[in-house]
Protein backbone atom coordinates (compact mmCIF):
# COMPACT_ATOMS: atom_id res chain seq x y z
CA UNK A 1 0.00 0.00 0.00
CA UNK A 2 1.46 3.34 -1.09
CA UNK A 3 0.75 6.15 1.66
CA UNK A 4 -0.36 9.64 -0.27
CA UNK A 5 -0.63 13.03 1.65
CA UNK A 6 -1.94 15.69 -0.94
CA UNK A 7 -0.85 19.11 1.37
CA UNK A 8 -3.33 21.60 -0.38
CA UNK A 9 -5.76 19.31 -1.92
CA UNK A 10 -8.44 21.71 -1.84
CA UNK A 11 -7.43 23.39 -4.80
CA UNK A 12 -7.89 22.79 -8.59
CA UNK A 13 -4.98 20.39 -9.18
CA UNK A 14 -5.25 19.20 -5.47
CA UNK A 15 -9.32 17.77 -6.37
CA UNK A 16 -8.06 16.52 -9.32
CA UNK A 17 -5.20 14.79 -7.99
CA UNK A 18 -6.77 13.20 -5.23
CA UNK A 19 -10.02 12.21 -7.54
CA UNK A 20 -7.59 9.52 -9.14
CA UNK A 21 -5.63 8.28 -6.63
CA UNK A 22 -8.18 7.37 -4.59
CA UNK A 23 -9.64 5.03 -6.79
CA UNK A 24 -6.13 3.66 -7.54
CA UNK A 25 -5.46 -0.05 -6.53
CA UNK A 26 -2.87 -0.21 -3.71
CA UNK A 27 -2.73 3.70 -3.03
CA UNK A 28 -4.46 5.08 0.55
CA UNK A 29 -4.98 9.39 0.65
CA UNK A 30 -4.09 10.42 4.02
CA UNK A 31 -6.83 12.92 5.14
CA UNK A 32 -6.84 15.56 7.70
CA UNK A 33 -10.12 17.24 8.82
CA UNK A 34 -10.94 20.40 7.86
CA UNK A 35 -10.22 22.08 10.59
CA UNK A 36 -6.55 20.46 10.97
CA UNK A 37 -5.99 21.47 6.70
CA UNK A 38 -3.28 24.57 7.92
CA UNK A 39 -2.25 23.19 11.12
CA UNK A 40 1.36 22.66 10.88
CA UNK A 41 1.42 20.11 13.59
CA UNK A 42 -1.48 18.18 11.99
CA UNK A 43 0.57 18.83 8.66
CA UNK A 44 4.17 17.82 9.39
CA UNK A 45 2.37 14.84 11.05
CA UNK A 46 0.64 13.72 7.34
CA UNK A 47 3.85 14.42 5.61
CA UNK A 48 5.78 12.12 7.51
CA UNK A 49 3.73 9.19 8.04
CA UNK A 50 3.34 9.51 3.93
CA UNK A 51 5.50 7.10 1.46
CA UNK A 52 4.74 10.81 -1.36
CA UNK A 53 3.74 13.22 -0.58
CA UNK A 54 2.11 15.87 -3.41
CA UNK A 55 2.21 19.58 -2.83
CA UNK A 56 -0.61 21.52 -4.47
CA UNK A 57 0.48 25.01 -2.55
CA UNK A 58 1.73 28.43 -2.86
CA UNK A 59 5.44 28.59 -3.51
CA UNK A 60 6.20 29.81 0.55
CA UNK A 61 3.94 27.20 1.64
CA UNK A 62 5.15 24.04 -0.43
CA UNK A 63 8.92 25.25 0.21
CA UNK A 64 7.33 25.00 4.14
CA UNK A 65 5.98 21.88 3.77
CA UNK A 66 9.32 20.31 2.52
CA UNK A 67 11.10 21.61 5.80
CA UNK A 68 8.51 20.04 7.51
CA UNK A 69 9.84 16.53 6.16
CA UNK A 70 12.39 14.95 8.47
CA UNK A 71 11.39 11.21 7.40
CA UNK A 72 14.08 10.30 4.99
CA UNK A 73 12.07 7.37 2.72
CA UNK A 74 9.07 10.07 1.89
CA UNK A 75 9.43 11.18 -1.57
CA UNK A 76 7.62 14.62 -2.65
CA UNK A 77 5.94 15.80 -5.91
CA UNK A 78 5.88 19.13 -6.10
CA UNK A 79 3.24 20.98 -7.98
CA UNK A 80 4.32 24.26 -7.33
CA UNK A 81 6.78 26.77 -9.03
CA UNK A 82 9.02 26.65 -5.71
CA UNK A 83 11.27 23.80 -6.96
CA UNK A 84 11.50 24.01 -10.42
CA UNK A 85 15.33 24.83 -10.89
CA UNK A 86 16.25 24.25 -7.70
CA UNK A 87 19.15 22.04 -7.06
CA UNK A 88 18.55 18.04 -6.30
CA UNK A 89 15.06 18.14 -7.88
CA UNK A 90 13.83 16.16 -10.81
CA UNK A 91 12.22 17.63 -13.42
CA UNK A 92 9.09 16.08 -14.30
CA UNK A 93 8.78 15.63 -18.26
CA UNK A 94 9.57 12.29 -18.69
CA UNK A 95 9.23 12.85 -22.38
CA UNK A 96 12.29 15.26 -22.93
CA UNK A 97 14.79 11.90 -22.55
CA UNK A 98 15.20 8.81 -20.93
CA UNK A 99 17.15 10.53 -18.50
CA UNK A 100 14.47 12.79 -17.67
CA UNK A 101 12.29 9.46 -16.84
CA UNK A 102 15.01 8.00 -15.14
CA UNK A 103 15.89 10.81 -13.14
CA UNK A 104 11.83 11.07 -11.96
CA UNK A 105 12.49 6.77 -11.34
CA UNK A 106 14.82 7.42 -8.91
CA UNK A 107 14.23 10.72 -7.40
CA UNK A 108 12.98 11.71 -4.27
CA UNK A 109 12.44 15.47 -5.22
CA UNK A 110 10.24 15.63 -7.88
CA UNK A 111 8.98 19.36 -9.68
CA UNK A 112 5.88 18.94 -11.68
CA UNK A 113 6.44 20.91 -14.83
CA UNK A 114 4.34 24.80 -15.07
CA UNK A 115 1.75 24.65 -17.45
CA UNK A 116 3.13 26.93 -19.73
CA UNK A 117 6.06 26.49 -19.60
CA UNK A 118 6.00 22.58 -20.30
CA UNK A 119 5.10 23.28 -24.02
CA UNK A 120 7.87 25.62 -24.35
CA UNK A 121 9.95 23.29 -22.79
CA UNK A 122 8.66 20.92 -25.11
CA UNK A 123 9.20 22.13 -28.37
CA UNK A 124 12.78 23.89 -27.53
CA UNK A 125 14.67 21.31 -25.49
CA UNK A 126 15.29 18.90 -28.29
CA UNK A 127 16.10 21.53 -30.66
CA UNK A 128 18.67 23.05 -28.39
CA UNK A 129 20.03 19.72 -27.13
CA UNK A 130 20.31 18.80 -31.45
CA UNK A 131 22.59 22.13 -31.56
CA UNK A 132 19.35 23.32 -34.13
CA UNK A 133 19.08 26.55 -32.42
CA UNK A 134 21.81 27.99 -30.35
CA UNK A 135 21.59 28.33 -26.14
CA UNK A 136 21.93 32.41 -26.93
CA UNK A 137 18.94 32.66 -29.46
CA UNK A 138 16.44 35.72 -28.70
CA UNK A 139 13.11 33.60 -28.98
CA UNK A 140 9.20 34.55 -28.59
CA UNK A 141 6.45 32.67 -27.51
CA UNK A 142 2.63 33.07 -26.92
CA UNK A 143 0.40 30.88 -25.23
CA UNK A 144 -3.21 30.66 -24.71
CA UNK A 145 -5.18 29.14 -21.44
CA UNK A 146 -8.41 28.40 -19.80
CA UNK A 147 -9.70 30.47 -16.90
CA UNK A 148 -8.88 27.51 -14.55
CA UNK A 149 -5.26 27.86 -14.94
CA UNK A 150 -5.52 31.05 -12.50
CA UNK A 151 -7.21 28.87 -9.50
CA UNK A 152 -10.26 29.11 -7.50
CA UNK A 153 -10.47 32.98 -7.28
CA UNK A 154 -9.98 33.26 -11.29
CA UNK A 155 -12.96 30.27 -11.73
CA UNK A 156 -15.17 32.19 -9.87
CA UNK A 157 -14.82 35.45 -12.13
CA UNK A 158 -15.42 33.91 -15.02
CA UNK A 159 -18.49 31.52 -14.35
CA UNK A 160 -20.22 34.20 -12.11
CA UNK A 161 -23.30 35.87 -13.23
CA UNK A 162 -21.87 39.31 -12.47
CA UNK A 163 -18.75 38.69 -14.65
CA UNK A 164 -16.56 41.24 -16.39
CA UNK A 165 -17.56 42.29 -19.62
CA UNK A 166 -14.27 42.15 -20.74
CA UNK A 167 -13.23 38.98 -19.56
CA UNK A 168 -14.91 37.47 -22.51
CA UNK A 169 -12.20 38.42 -25.06
CA UNK A 170 -8.56 37.27 -24.73
CA UNK A 171 -6.56 39.10 -22.18
CA UNK A 172 -3.11 39.54 -22.20
CA UNK A 173 -0.99 39.48 -18.50
CA UNK A 174 2.46 38.86 -17.30
CA UNK A 175 2.62 42.19 -18.69
CA UNK A 176 5.86 42.78 -16.94
CA UNK A 177 7.57 40.09 -18.54
CA UNK A 178 8.35 38.53 -15.03
CA UNK A 179 6.17 35.29 -15.16
CA UNK A 180 6.93 32.86 -12.66
CA UNK A 181 7.35 29.79 -15.17
CA UNK A 182 10.19 31.88 -16.83
CA UNK A 183 13.07 30.90 -15.10
CA UNK A 184 12.15 26.96 -15.37
CA UNK A 185 11.32 27.74 -19.13
CA UNK A 186 14.80 29.36 -19.57
CA UNK A 187 16.81 27.03 -17.58
CA UNK A 188 15.16 23.33 -18.31
CA UNK A 189 15.28 24.40 -22.35
CA UNK A 190 18.65 24.81 -21.57
CA UNK A 191 18.65 28.72 -22.93
CA UNK A 192 21.23 31.58 -21.98
CA UNK A 193 18.31 34.39 -23.18
CA UNK A 194 14.95 34.37 -21.38
CA UNK A 195 12.52 34.18 -24.17
CA UNK A 196 9.66 37.33 -24.58
CA UNK A 197 6.50 35.62 -23.19
CA UNK A 198 3.05 36.45 -23.71
CA UNK A 199 0.83 34.49 -21.44
CA UNK A 200 -3.05 35.16 -22.68
CA UNK A 201 -6.01 33.64 -20.59
CA UNK A 202 -9.33 33.04 -22.74
CA UNK A 203 -13.10 32.50 -21.86
CA UNK A 204 -12.97 28.34 -21.91
CA UNK A 205 -12.34 26.64 -18.45
CA UNK A 206 -9.79 24.25 -19.54
CA UNK A 207 -7.04 23.53 -22.92
CA UNK A 208 -3.82 25.26 -23.76
CA UNK A 209 -2.16 26.17 -26.94
CA UNK A 210 2.09 27.02 -26.73
CA UNK A 211 3.22 28.87 -29.93
CA UNK A 212 7.05 29.87 -30.52
CA UNK A 213 7.65 30.91 -34.15
CA UNK A 214 11.10 30.46 -35.71
CA UNK A 215 12.64 32.06 -38.77
CA UNK A 216 15.16 30.19 -40.57
CA UNK A 217 17.52 32.70 -39.70
CA UNK A 218 17.30 31.75 -36.36
CA UNK A 219 18.22 28.01 -37.04
CA UNK A 220 22.09 27.49 -36.53
CA UNK A 221 21.76 24.33 -38.71
CA UNK A 222 18.98 22.28 -40.69
CA UNK A 223 15.50 23.40 -41.84
CA UNK A 224 11.97 22.62 -41.25
CA UNK A 225 12.15 18.79 -42.20
CA UNK A 226 14.87 18.69 -39.44
CA UNK A 227 13.02 19.75 -36.95
CA UNK A 228 10.11 17.76 -37.64
CA UNK A 229 12.17 14.38 -37.66
CA UNK A 230 13.64 15.47 -33.86
CA UNK A 231 10.08 16.06 -32.86
CA UNK A 232 8.46 12.81 -34.34
CA UNK A 233 11.14 10.57 -32.91
CA UNK A 234 11.38 12.16 -29.53
CA UNK A 235 7.42 12.41 -29.30
CA UNK A 236 6.01 8.95 -30.05
CA UNK A 237 4.09 7.88 -27.44
CA UNK A 238 0.54 8.12 -26.35
CA UNK A 239 0.94 11.22 -23.76
CA UNK A 240 3.52 13.62 -26.45
CA UNK A 241 2.87 12.96 -29.57
CA UNK A 242 4.13 14.61 -33.02
CA UNK A 243 0.97 15.31 -35.34
CA UNK A 244 0.16 17.85 -38.20
CA UNK A 245 -3.66 17.47 -37.60
CA UNK A 246 -5.48 20.63 -37.91
CA UNK A 247 -9.20 22.39 -38.06
CA UNK A 248 -8.85 23.59 -41.22
CA UNK A 249 -6.49 25.67 -41.30
CA UNK A 250 -7.02 26.61 -37.59
CA UNK A 251 -5.59 25.62 -34.31
CA UNK A 252 -7.73 25.31 -31.38
CA UNK A 253 -6.75 25.84 -27.77
CA UNK A 254 -9.27 23.14 -26.35
CA UNK A 255 -9.02 20.40 -28.50
CA UNK A 256 -7.27 18.17 -25.59
CA UNK A 257 -9.13 19.85 -22.79
CA UNK A 258 -9.94 17.12 -20.55
CA UNK A 259 -7.00 14.95 -21.57
CA UNK A 260 -3.99 14.31 -20.35
CA UNK A 261 -1.80 14.73 -23.81
CA UNK A 262 0.29 16.42 -25.51
CA UNK A 263 0.28 17.43 -29.73
CA UNK A 264 3.26 18.69 -30.87
CA UNK A 265 3.08 20.21 -34.34
CA UNK A 266 5.24 22.32 -36.86
CA UNK A 267 3.12 24.64 -39.35
CA UNK A 268 4.68 27.60 -42.17
CA UNK A 269 7.44 27.44 -44.34
CA UNK A 270 10.80 26.99 -45.50
CA UNK A 271 11.58 30.65 -44.05
CA UNK A 272 9.40 30.60 -40.93
CA UNK A 273 8.02 27.86 -38.93
CA UNK A 274 5.26 28.23 -35.96
CA UNK A 275 6.12 25.14 -33.16
CA UNK A 276 3.17 24.65 -31.31
CA UNK A 277 1.81 22.74 -28.46
CA UNK A 278 -1.54 21.92 -27.50
CA UNK A 279 -2.87 20.40 -24.11
CA UNK A 280 -4.57 20.85 -21.16
CA UNK A 281 -3.64 23.31 -18.36
CA UNK A 282 -5.40 20.91 -15.80
CA UNK A 283 -3.98 17.81 -17.56
CA UNK A 284 -0.45 17.34 -18.94
CA UNK A 285 -0.14 21.17 -17.44
CA UNK A 286 -0.91 20.10 -14.01
CA UNK A 287 -3.08 17.33 -12.29
CA UNK A 288 -2.21 14.78 -15.51
CA UNK A 289 1.60 15.21 -15.04
CA UNK A 290 1.59 15.07 -11.67
CA UNK A 291 -0.41 11.83 -11.84
CA UNK A 292 2.54 10.31 -14.36
CA UNK A 293 4.97 11.25 -11.93
CA UNK A 294 3.57 9.54 -9.12
CA UNK A 295 3.09 6.33 -11.49
CA UNK A 296 6.67 6.62 -12.38
CA UNK A 297 8.09 7.08 -9.02
CA UNK A 298 6.42 4.22 -8.22
CA UNK A 299 6.95 1.71 -10.52
CA UNK A 300 3.63 1.31 -12.24
CA UNK A 301 2.84 2.23 -15.95
CA UNK A 302 3.10 5.92 -16.63
CA UNK A 303 -0.08 5.65 -18.47
CA UNK A 304 -1.92 4.32 -15.64
CA UNK A 305 -4.94 6.68 -14.46
CA UNK A 306 -4.11 9.04 -17.41
CA UNK A 307 -7.10 10.36 -19.82
CA UNK A 308 -5.44 9.68 -23.09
Amino acid sequence: MINVFIDGKNGTTGLKIEERLSVKSGVKVITLPEEKRKDIKARKEALNSADVAILCLPDDAAKESVSLIENERVRVIDASTAHRTAAGWAYGFAELSEKFEENIKNGKRVAVPGCHAGGFIALMYPLVKNGIIGKDTALTCTSLTGYSGGGKKMIAEYESEEKNPLYVAPRVYGIAQAHKHLPEMTQISGLNVTPAFVPVVCDFYSGMEVVVPLFKSQMKKGDAAAVKAIYKELYCGNIVKYTEENEDGFLSAVKLAGKDSMEISVFGNGDRLLLTARYDNLGKGASGAAIECFNIMNGKNKEESLIL
